[in-house]
């Protein structure tokens, strides 16, 4: 693959999701001899064969297969890098941090007072998506830098775990449940859980796609959710918010592209540490007084 193009990867991946060079050539706005020239040209080149043609269908060999999911990443990291670079080159230069909504453990206020120390801030923009997104938009380059929880895909990300949480039972107040001290997982069974927008994993409830609309549907009494215990300090007056005693600990974590080199991406990662680091003794274990 080496000296491979931008131009002649973007025609294989079009005819390659397509599998159709009529297709393929309409969506890129060209015609189609050129586009199958640049494919014959392309596999000439690599020694192989990309695609069986027939009269009646186009198909990806072995070949075909790789290059096209290889493909698919070089060319999101192309765009992805050629955002960050205008963020980074713009009249105002800028960090964009993504995050769920109350998906800070309530510690972006202090990671954003230590950054301004730093010699290299920037201006932060924080971006705020539904669960599971932020990798995504870290990938595709419209985000710099990315709070996220639990052990999400990170394939092309760097990442540093920052804070470590129990878990409680975000529930109505006037659940069974309510007046606990704790409960166990077994305890919920049988509860009406949420399904998370965009994620695979789920219960049976109704789709939630913010924290917002969370504790609204939680309110409700819809359904009852195991959020980190940080979610206590969004918790209205009309939910409370139980220890879960098994329930794992789940992880907040700090996440950016691989290879990074920005000095305001390192200044934003060592400030977040640090000022998690201060909170540590804070931290207690489950079962401790409050």
């Amino acid at each position: 693959m080496d000296g491979l193009e931008a131009r002649e990867l973007a025609y294989f991946v079009a005819v390659a999701e397509e599998l159709n060079f009529s297709r393929a050539a309409q969506r890129l706005g060209i015609a189609q001899p050129p586009l199958s020239r640049a494919v014959k040209q392309l596999e000439r080149r690599l020694g192989v064969v990309l695609l069986e043609r027939t009269s009646r269908k186009v198909a990806l060999t072995a070949a075909g297969q790789v290059l096209l999911d290889e493909g698919r990443r070089a060319l999101e990291g192309l765009s992805a890098a050629a955002r960050r670079a205008q963020r980074a080159g713009g009249p105002a230069p800028r960090l964009t941090l993504v995050m769920k909504a109350v998906g800070d453990g309530g510690m972006l206020p202090a990671i954003l007072a230590a950054y301004a120390k730093e010699p290299d801030a920037t201006e932060v923009e924080v971006l705020f998506c539904g669960f599971g997104e932020q990798a995504d938009l870290l990938r595709s380059g419209s985000a710099d830098v990315g709070l996220l929880h639990g052990r999400p895909d990170l394939t092309g990300l760097d990442s540093e775990d920052l804070l470590v949480e129990r878990q409680v039972a975000v529930m109505p107040v006037r659940h069974r449940l309510a007046g606990r001290a704790a409960v166990t997982l077994t305890d919920l069974d049988g509860e009406v859980t949420p399904r998370w927008a965009g994620l695979p994993q789920g219960g049976d409830g109704p789709e939630v796609r913010d924290a917002g609309q969370l504790m609204q549907l939680i309110a409700m009494g819809r359904t009852v959710a195991v959020l980190p215990e940080s979610a206590r300090a969004y918790a209205g007056g009309d939910v409370v918010c139980v220890p879960v005693l098994d329930a794992p600990p789940t992880t907040m974590l700090l996440a950016w592209p691989e290879q990074s080199r920005s000095p305001a991406l390192a200044a934003f990662v060592r400030a977040a540490t640090g000022a998690v680091a201060l909170r540590t003794p804070d931290v207690r274990p489950l079962g401790s007084e409050r």
